[in-house]
């Protein structure tokens, strides 16, 4: 199962709701997607606007592949539970947002951490889906959170000032 969110910005992001709807068209994988404020209703697809936080774990959870949009909240999520979400960047142009924030961040997060695999151009979400099994042999997978870091370097200085 494919789960696609686009979070809960007011803006539309129709470009990807109709993107996976079409695509599950032709294809037998069972896509869910969270829609938020999308106008574009699936045909294809199992659908819901917005759906309560533990029912988005529970998909996550259960997904083969996560589609997020470029909001840290719903890639972030799904890298606690172990998945290497897709990210595709609400854009501008396309009246999704106010500027290109995500674009710019999620790039740069991307060739960063390298533990996201951000499509920039829809038209390449198809190929990124059927090659997801290889591309993820190249994207980092061990990287600890910023809190697991925060809390083991919190922990040695502790352990430093006890033995002082």
């Amino acid at each position: 199962m494919i789960f696609v969110t686009v979070g809960t910005h007011e803006q539309p992001f129709n470009r990807l709701v109709e993107y996976m709807d079409d695509w599950a068209k032709d294809h037998k994988e069972k896509v869910i997607i969270q829609t938020g404020y999308s106008t574009y209703v699936p045909k294809y697809c199992e659908w819901k606007k917005l759906f309560p936080y533990q029912e988005m774990v529970e998909k996550v959870e259960n997904a083969r592949i996560v589609i997020t949009h470029g909001g840290p909240s719903s890639f972030i999520m799904p890298l606690q539970i172990g998945k290497i979400p897709i990210v595709v960047p609400r854009k501008k142009e396309f009246d999704e947002h106010v500027n290109n924030h995500q674009v710019e961040f999620c790039s740069q997060l991307a060739k960063r951490r390298g533990n996201i695999i951000v499509v920039l151009e829809i038209n390449e979400l198809g190929d990124i889906l059927e090659q997801y099994s290889d591309t993820l042999n190249s994207v980092r997978t061990d990287i600890k959170s910023n809190n697991e870091n925060f809390c083991e370097n919190f922990r040695k200085i502790v352990d430093e000032l006890q033995i002082q």
